[in-house]
């Protein structure tokens, strides 16, 4: 009796809730209950209060379980590290261990183009004496040559027509046929441009070449000097050292140099924006054409991007041409993103279900290479030669897999279409790092400076120019500005401004408050008990 108020009747409970209640208009239905209109208008008011009060509510609902987000900018000023740089010479090595199968590729690409064009390229494309790299602690196994590898002649670039409905004229394509192991299911891989068509042809037959290296080759023994690549370098007027940069081999862009790969170094903190405070190049430019149709593009490859992350040459940066000063300016962003039911992301990658097949630290391009190379592994038996390998996995050769081009092919076209369920399984990074650049290009050295500067890096670094074209190119790299903008994702309706939003709806149509709902379980308590009394008195009434 100290918890719960007896009523003679529910009548009388309502009667008392309805004059002691702090909802606004309740009172009116005891008040009017004389005019039966009255009691009817309010009541149908209440109700209808009611009805509009939570179809507010389930509107809410529904979209915060949509998690939905807002993007709040932000910008900072403060001393930071640079980037990493990564520059490439475009000129992969010419390996002694496969050297003979490249210049049985090299008369092949010749005879093929003398067939679609009639154009003898022997004398100005090919040379085949170049250097060859000679890689020491190799097995005594001799040239590949005498292997049993030999290149295969099944895959010969055809010229094919195609008319053309709308225009009515005939237009030629160039490619080559791919089947499948049992020799059906083939297409045609081709390409409106000749020049795509026998360049990747080319790297087609390079990668199986390729794939007789031994997996792990140490070139550090025997590699190119950064001194005969760049021959000045400066970051904010001081001398660049030995430990300010990585080397590693590109097997189509060559050999590549990365300043400042970890990013823990105090020399590279940037302190003041500006040119004169960026890292500035001096680099050769000139192509031995070691490989010529892997890339028809002479001067040197540049990306800026994350420290610990794999450079993705393929995917970005941007090329500087020979003969020509260019200016890069950084502009630095940051995007944070909430990941969990507001987004996919990942911190680190290891919440990924793809093995990710690099070292250094997660983005989506690695994520994607590597689920991509595991889905090639499973489904044609061997891995793609760009990419890393899984443990246990071999790459293509098309004396052991004869149809891995024609598998390979239809699953890079299924990736690009988001066929593949990479994309599904690679999310972005939570956190990233994003450079806007603008570049500004002149001529360098100029005519009248010419003579000089040639002579300076003869005599400072042995400089020797055997060609009439010019072979050198300076770049500088630097920050524009100091502050950053630090884009952040934060939720649209948070916890607590989903019950700010309900209580303003409950005062809005009841003009009451978080007590006037206890007051509305109080009576939804009062009911049951008084339910159960009733009952439990009739049943005994009977009895008796």
């Amino acid at each position: 009796e100290g918890l719960i108020e007896f009523y003679d009747s529910f009548k009388d409970m309502f009667e008392f809730f309805c004059k002691n209640t702090t909802i606004h208009g309740t009172i009116r239905l005891v008040c009017s209950d004389s005019n039966r209109m009255k009691t009817a208008f309010w009541t149908l008011l209440l109700l209808a209060s009611f009805g509009m009060l939570y179809w507010q509510f389930a509107l809410m609902f529904s979209q915060y379980w949509t998690y939905p987000v807002v993007l709040t900018m932000s910008m900072h000023s403060e001393p930071k590290m640079f980037p990493a740089i990564t520059i490439c010479n475009l000129d992969p090595y010419r390996f002694e261990l496969v050297s003979e199968h490249l210049v049985q590729l090299d008369h092949m690409a010749e005879e093929s183009i003398a067939f679609l064009y009639g154009i003898n390229t022997s004398a100005s494309l090919f040379h085949m004496n170049e250097k060859n790299i000679h890689v020491e602690g190799l097995p005594s196994i001799g040239n590949l040559s005498r292997s049993s590898f030999k290149l295969s002649q099944n895959f010969s670039l055809l010229r094919m027509s195609d008319h053309n409905n709308r225009s009515g004229k005939k237009h030629s394509n160039v490619g080559f046929k791919l089947c499948n192991a049992t020799g059906g299911n083939c297409f045609y891989k081709t390409y409106s441009s000749g020049m795509d068509a026998i360049l990747e042809w080319y790297r087609f037959h390079y990668m199986n070449i390729m794939s007789q290296l031994p997996v792990i080759i140490n070139i550090s023994d025997h590699e190119e000097q950064i001194e005969d690549m760049v021959y000045s370098c400066q970051y904010d007027g001081e001398p660049c050292r030995p430990s300010d940069y990585v080397h590693f081999h590109h097997p189509v862009f060559g050999s590549c140099y990365t300043f400042n790969s970890k990013g823990t170094d105090s020399f590279w903190t940037a302190t003041k924006p500006g040119i004169p405070y960026g890292l500035s190049l001096i680099l050769r430019a000139e192509q031995k054409d070691h490989i010529p149709l892997l890339s028809t593009v002479a001067g040197v490859k540049v990306m800026i991007h994350n420290h610990n992350q794999t450079p993705f040459l393929e995917h970005e940066g941007f090329d500087i041409r020979p003969g020509i000063a260019t200016t890069i300016g950084i502009q630095q962003d940051e995007v944070n993103r909430l990941g969990g039911n507001y987004g996919k992301c990942t911190v680190d990658g290891s919440d990924v279900n793809v093995k990710l097949l690099y070292n250094n630290s997660y983005t989506l391009q690695a994520c994607l290479h590597s689920c991509f190379q595991h889905i090639m592994v499973r489904k044609c038996g061997c891995g793609y030669y760009y990419y890393p390998l899984p443990p246990g996995a071999e790459y293509c050769d098309y004396n052991k897999q004869p149809a891995w081009g024609h598998c390979f092919y239809q699953l890079y076209s299924r990736l690009r279409n988001h066929h593949l369920n990479c994309f599904d399984q690679c999310p972005k990074p939570c956190r990233e790092s994003l450079y806007k650049v603008s570049a500004g290009t002149a001529k360098w050295p100029s005519a009248k400076s010419q003579d000089w500067v040639r002579q300076a890096l003869r005599h400072q670094n042995g400089y020797n120019s055997t060609s009439n074209r010019s072979d050198i190119a300076k770049v500088t790299i630097f920050y524009q500005q100091l502050n950053y903008k630090s884009v952040n994702e934060s939720p649209l309706l948070s916890e607590n401004l989903l019950l700010s939003s309900m209580g303003s709806q409950w005062s809005l149509w009841f003009g009451s408050s978080v007590l006037s709902v206890v007051e509305m379980f109080e009576l939804l308590i009062d009911t049951l008990v008084l339910s159960l009394l009733f009952c439990y008195q009739r049943f005994r009434s009977r009895k008796t």
